[in-house]
C-alpha cells in the first residue's frame, strides 16, 4: 500500500482510505463520487510541487499533493 502523492504518471489503482485527509476535502471527494474502493488514474504532475490530476469516475480531479500523500491507495 501506498500513498497517492507518492505515484508516478500513469499509475493505476484502487483508493483505500481517505479518512486522514481534511473533513472538508474529504466531502468535497465523496461529493465527486471519488471514494474509497474508487479505481483511478494519476494523469498530470504539475511542476514545482503543484496539485496532481487525476482521472477517476469519468473525471479529472486536481488534489494538492499534502493532501494527496494523505490518501492511501493500492496501485494494479
Amino acid at each position: 500500500m501506498s500513498m497517492l502523492g507518492n505515484l508516478k504518471v500513469g499509475s493505476k489503482g484502487i483508493i483505500t482510505d481517505i479518512s486522514t485527509i481534511d473533513h472538508l476535502v474529504r466531502r468535497r471527494l465523496l461529493d465527486l463520487g471519488i471514494t474509497e474502493g474508487s479505481e483511478f488514474c494519476v494523469k498530470c504532475l504539475m511542476p514545482f510541487g503543484g496539485p496532481i490530476m487525476l482521472e477517476s469516475c469519468g473525471q479529472c480531479v486536481g488534489i494538492r499533493r499534502k493532501e494527496a500523500r494523505s490518501i492511501k491507495v493500492e496501485e494494479k
